[in-house]
């Protein structure tokens, strides 16, 4: 009982809110200003979803879905004028889904060796596959009455660049974070 007790909180302790204001600043920064055109009509190369795979995997579901959620919300409001909502929930989706993993991967203690590293790949890969190759367009086609050929295409062109984003530029940090805390166990006592 009191182990669940412990998860509630850390969901949703001080840090973890603090972790998704930040998160979420960080993500419409980078879909804002660190995307890249790939000259198919709004769809871009996006590196937020690197980052936001490191802080799901770092803070959980709830906080992976919050930080998506809003900060795609954001930076579509403040570039479009309104946000693409099918796209907004798949990309909270995103970050729910591989922050349910939080646990398994726990990289807190250090340990991001090459089984961690495949399991986050494994798991951010066909996460981003499924949500922008077939969630994403599905929504649009059922929502916005969009063209199922432009929009499985922009979904397909979006999951390839965000498989990417989060294998590499996902794995590097989480692999950095790692590197920077101080491995269970590693210190010993001197005699």
């Amino acid at each position: 009982m009191a182990k669940n007790k412990q998860s509630s909180s850390e969901l949703f302790s001080v840090r973890t809110v603090v972790a998704i204001g930040i998160g979420t600043a960080l993500i419409f920064i980078l879909k804002r200003w660190v995307s890249i055109p790939t000259g198919f009509p709004n769809t871009n190369i996006d590196t937020s979803y690197g980052f936001l795979g490191f802080m799901s995997v770092l803070f959980g579901p709830v906080a992976g879905f919050i930080m998506g959620f809003l900060g795609h919300a954001l930076n579509d409001f403040t570039q479009y004028g309104t946000p693409w909502w099918t796209w907004v929930v798949t990309t909270g989706l995103v970050g729910g889904v591989i922050g349910l993993f939080w646990k398994r991967l726990d990289v807190s203690k250090g340990d991001f060796g090459k089984k961690k590293l495949i399991g986050y790949n494994v798991v951010s890969g066909l996460t981003n596959l499924v949500a922008w190759a077939a969630i994403a367009p599905t929504l649009d086609v059922l929502v916005y009455s969009e063209p199922a050929n432009k929009v499985y295409i922009q979904g397909l062109i979006s999951a390839v660049s965000n498989v990417i984003s989060g294998a590499v530029i996902g794995s590097i940090l989480l692999a950095a974070y790692a590197a920077s805390r101080t491995r269970s166990g590693s210190l010993k006592k001197e005699d």
